[in-house]
């Protein structure tokens, strides 16, 4: 329908309206369904900015609550079904690809430093012994890989498995800036307990509280178990479709292979592979400023490293999605088209892009020269820390081999 800033900030503004009408019970499915059009209208207005799994997962998941009863053993498989799905491919993919950090247990070793937008307890996890940053990764393989097979067993085992996959969630989320992908995954797995055990957790007074409200979803039509069998048998057949090529690491063509991307298109059944493989160093690009070629200003970032002695924040359920972009353009050229553009508006001197930045150091006029270094970075340790007061050692690589210069006098 439009584009535009304005259309896009009226989305962001609907959306969070009608979130509060449904957390109010108002209209709870008619409420589902809005969130999930204006979601993918978000998902694909924003391109490759909101292609994140947890994007993808938060649809599905939003999806899969359209069909939630409290009568229905159906929806409630469905849902771990699809906590298995996630916790699973992600685990597998570690092994599928054949990463070395993965298979040699080193992947928790660089983890803390090397992802996306690490937090300052980040700083202090990288720092254990290595035996047991080894030993973390071993256990985390476990937990993907095995346990999710826990929650189809009875009620003993899945609680265990669904403290596992909590305990982890949260050691990630005090070590990581992953958003909200942790907490909802967390609200997964309530789907692995039954009300007796809710019970026992759940305030007296907020139970009474609980129990006088209308449950949401509560009328059941007589077609409704049939129409469930029938999604269950689709939505199964195509995440088992999703799971065979995750397990070849290929592609399957074919009408198969048209129908899942079909199903993709609108994020109903979608693949998961959260870190299948690990960075062995962190490259980070600063972008400098120029009038005259001679005297150059810094660019800076709200979030991600710049200074060395910046203090990684803990910004989570937050997703300062610019920041996030900036860790995968030195990974793959398909993220140099974005970057590129970027770059452009900083010479143009855009308002709305330059608002994402901590720093504008030409904040009168846009400069006339831009240039791209880039450089290798590291936690420091706990001695040059007590003495410099650092979070950061950096070294200079060089200017970035891509993009290393532009001047507003080049079209």
């Amino acid at each position: 329908i439009n584009s535009s800033d304005f259309m896009l900030i009226t989305t962001t503004y609907l959306g969070c309206l009608i979130s509060i009408l449904f957390f109010f019970n108002i209209l709870p499915r008619i409420s589902l369904i809005i969130l999930l059009v204006l979601y993918l209208s978000l998902s694909y207005a924003g391109q490759i900015f909101m292609n994140f799994q947890w994007d993808t997962l938060l649809m599905e998941a939003g999806f899969l609550a359209l069909f939630l009863s409290p009568h229905s053993r159906y929806s409630i498989w469905l849902f771990r079904w699809l906590l298995f799905r996630l916790r699973f491919l992600s685990g597998i993919s570690k092994l599928v690809t054949q990463d070395p950090s993965w298979s040699g247990l080193t992947a928790v070793v660089l983890y803390f430093e090397v992802q996306p937008l690490p937090n300052w307890l980040s700083w202090y996890a990288h720092q254990l012994p290595e035996w047991l940053l080894m030993s973390a990764t071993a256990l985390t393989l476990l937990i993907e890989i095995v346990v999710p097979f826990m929650m189809f067993l009875p009620r003993r085992y899945r609680f265990i498995a669904a403290w596992l996959t909590i305990a982890l969630q949260v050691l990630i989320m005090l070590t990581s800036n992953h958003n909200w992908i942790n907490l909802l995954t967390i609200a997964l797995c309530l789907f692995l307990f039954d009300d007796q055990a809710l019970e026992r957790v759940v305030p007296i007074r907020l139970k009474s509280w609980l129990l006088s409200k209308p449950l949401p979803f509560n009328r059941e039509r007589k077609f409704y178990k049939p129409a469930m069998l029938i999604l269950g048998s689709f939505i199964l057949f195509i995440s088992s479709v999703q799971i065979y090529e995750m397990l070849i690491y290929q592609r399957i063509e074919g009408r198969v292979g048209e129908l899942k991307r079909q199903v993709q298109i609108l994020r109903l059944v979608n693949q998961y592979h959260v870190f299948p493989t690990m960075k062995t160093e962190r490259l980070e690009l600063l972008i400098y400023g120029s009038n005259d070629g001679q005297q150059w200003q810094e660019y800076l970032f709200k979030h991600k490293p710049d200074q060395k002695t910046q203090k990684p924040e803990i910004i989570i359920p937050h997703q300062p999605r610019l920041d996030w972009l900036m860790w995968f353009v030195t990974s793959s050229p398909r993220f140099m088209p974005w970057f590129e553009n970027f770059l452009q508006a900083l010479l143009a001197g855009s308002p709305e892009v330059l608002q994402l930045l901590e720093f504008n150091p030409f904040a009168d006029k846009p400069p006339r020269y831009l240039r791209v270094d880039l450089y290798r970075y590291h936690f420091t340790d706990r001695a040059t820390r007590e003495k410099t007061g650092d979070w950061w050692t950096r070294e200079y690589l060089g200017p970035f081999p891509p993009l290393p210069y532009l001047s507003t006098e080049v079209n």
